[in-house]
């Protein structure tokens, strides 16, 4: 099942907040991201049901092993996508906000190529 790029949000927002806290709820997933309660639940449920994330039963998500492999994977891209942009001038708004919006797109060949020059030419990977 391939993930629709707001999946693959939720998958890297549940990560994100997992870095920063002990246990993560959906209500923290709805107010870091804006979204409501409802959609949040939704979205949750369709994670839920694809095998990308489990809640205990205190309702705090936990990311599956495929699910945190795509987080992952999102994240990076997100965090070296975002320094490589302002490496090359970009405000960090901007690039936090672009990055965003290639890391969804951006073929795997493609991001290994220019995670490859970001390193040769020392542009680094902030997190």
């Amino acid at each position: 099942m391939r993930l629709q790029e707001s999946g693959e949000m939720y998958l890297e927002t549940i990560l994100i907040l997992s870095k920063e806290r002990t246990f993560v709820r959906a209500i923290d997933v709805g107010e870091y991201m804006g979204y409501s309660k409802p959609s949040v639940s939704r979205a949750i449920g369709i994670l839920k049901n694809g095998g990308y994330v489990e809640s205990d039963k205190h309702g705090y998500l936990i990311l599956t092993e495929s699910g945190r492999e795509i987080a992952e994977k999102i994240y990076e891209r997100h965090t070296m996508l975002s320094s490589f942009l302002e490496a090359l001038g970009v405000s960090e708004k901007t690039a936090a906000r672009d990055a965003c919006k290639i890391e969804h797109d951006i073929s795997d060949e493609t991001f290994e190529a220019i995670k490859k020059h970001a390193k040769e030419k020392g542009y680094g990977k902030k997190e």
